[in-house]
């Protein structure tokens, strides 16, 4: 019953603010995401840790075609349902006082909170399926209507970049199903009948799954659309696709592609790994030498979410954690990111790194969110970001050290352009543009100071977050002994 409320909680909220007036559409767009983390909480504290998948649904469908209305949380699912649901209210509450926004665009926020908590908590393959391509729908929307310059074409791009993946993972679960005894989409039918497969057709249908995946998250070469898209989007369609929407393509390896085709994995992963490591260095070094300040956090999230690609195809206890907590950090860690830069551009009237400098003499609240986010973004320790790239390296290292080490080149890298960015931006003398800048006000402190929190928070205290997926890790790896030896 829970999982069935976070999933359609959401969805009534969305249909609610519809036609409704401006002003009451944001209040009660935001009282609906308040009230769904209300859910996700209640569901974290019946949690048992020990225990697998819970507060289960699973409800005949289209019966003649096997699909059921299957859902459940296991605690790698909770950990991406918290994050959807912690940063929703803050990803509406940052357009209450933006006075262009009607009742459509949270109508489509709550929209694609929905897909993603179903995406997140789907058992049944063309659930997972279905809810996959919900979620593209309104983001596509929230891109094309309230995005910038260019924006019909790049979001054109973004939309068949992703569709296409999409088609590729539809054919693969289609033919999953046709090799299951009794045509059905159950999760766990799907994972029996990918196992019994072939090494060559389990590479067929990891061709298929990967594809989809690598094009969400991105993966490089698969990452085209992202540093456009992040750019011209909306502040809240760049979170919502930074922030949480990767998070769909990372979360479809762990739950759909190991556990369906682990024989391809184990002879495939090594290049997809090599792939991931090559967008860690990639992206780092596009980074460094970008000038606008919301197209280099852009590229820096190709750095980020290529190292948790890699460690998480290790196939280690170690490696996956890393991913799951890295996931988190991530999408806190951006969020913040990608609202300082919006800030920053609204009153300064440009994103352009070289006509900054000096805000921190200005706006010292500014500055100081902007450092303890970035110094969490560069994998301070006893900040989020070091947990997770800490637990990240030391599993490539363990796979295979030249791995290791190159991918631990994103510690320096990151470091080399945040903190370029942060000099450039808020160090120095005010010059013109940054002269008038205001500090941060009671409603933009709202937003980030949680932010601040969870990124030191998660920093010093990990544990409860790698312990509610700890069980849901070793199952998995459990079923498959093989995979998870290490290679030296």
């Amino acid at each position: 019953m829970l999982t069935a409320l976070l999933i359609f909680l959401p969805l009534i909220f969305s249909l609610l603010v519809l036609g409704l007036k401006p002003m009451v559409a944001k209040y009660l767009a935001f009282f609906g995401s308040l009230a769904v983390l209300l859910v996700s909480l209640i569901i974290t504290f019946q949690f048992d840790k020990t225990q697998g998948v819970q507060f289960a649904i699973d409800k005949v469908w289209i019966a003649s075609l096997g699909i059921n209305f299957s859902a459940g949380i296991d605690g790698i699912s909770l950990l991406l349902v918290l994050l959807t649901t912690v940063l929703m209210p803050g990803i509406i509450l940052t357009s209450l006082n933006d006075a262009s926004k009607p009742s459509s665009f949270y109508s489509l926020i709550l929209l694609m909170q929905s897909a993603l908590i179903g995406v997140f908590t789907a058992r049944d393959g063309f659930l997972f399926y279905l809810f996959w391509e919900i979620a593209l729908i309104p983001v596509y929307f929230i891109c094309l209507v309230w995005g910038g310059e260019n924006r019909g074409r790049i979001t054109l791009k973004f939309f068949i970049y992703t569709l296409t993946g999409s088609l590729f993972m539809l054919v693969a679960l289609i033919y999953l199903y046709f090799k299951t005894p009794s045509h059905t989409f159950a999760i766990q039918a799907l994972y029996d009948a990918g196992r019994a497969l072939d090494s060559t057709q389990q590479a067929f249908v990891f061709a298929g799954l990967f594809l989809a995946f690598a094009i969400k998250m991105p993966v490089f070469p698969f990452h085209t659309w992202q540093p456009d898209t992040y750019t011209v989007a909306p502040v809240q369609g760049t979170m919502l696709l930074s922030g949480i929407m990767l998070k769909m393509g990372i979360y479809g390896v762990i739950r759909w592609l190991i556990p369906i085709v682990p024989l391809a994995v184990k002879e495939w992963g090594m290049i997809a790994i090599i792939l991931s490591v090559i967008g860690i260095v990639y992206g780092s070094c596009i980074a460094i030498v970008q000038k606008d300040f919301k197209r280099l956090i852009a590229y820096s999230s190709i750095a980020h979410v290529g190292l948790i690609s890699a460690g998480l195809l290790t196939l280690t206890v170690v490696g996956m954690q890393g991913a799951m907590i890295q996931m988190i950090s991530h999408g806190i860690i951006v969020f913040g990111l990608f609202y300082i830069v919006e800030i920053v551009s609204e009153r300064a009237k440009t994103r352009e790194l070289s006509k900054m400098g000096g805000i921190r003499n200005v706006a010292p609240l500014l500055a100081t969110t902007f450092a303890i986010i970035m110094l969490g973004s560069v994998a301070l320790p006893l900040t989020s970001g070091f947990v997770g790239e800490f637990l990240l390296i030391n599993s490539l290292v363990q796979y295979k050290l030249w791995i290791g080490a190159v991918a631990g080149l994103t510690i320096i890298l990151g470091a080399v352009y945040m903190l370029r960015t942060f000099q450039k931006s808020m160090s120095g003398e005010t010059n013109a543009v940054t002269s008038t800048l205001t500090d941060l006000n009671y409603h933009e402190r709202l937003v980030l100071y949680p932010v601040v929190i969870l990124v030191i928070l998660i920093g010093v205290y990990p544990g409860p977050l790698l312990d509610i997926s700890e069980a849901a890790v070793k199952n998995l790896l459990s079923l498959y002994p093989d995979l998870s030896a290490s290679v030296k």
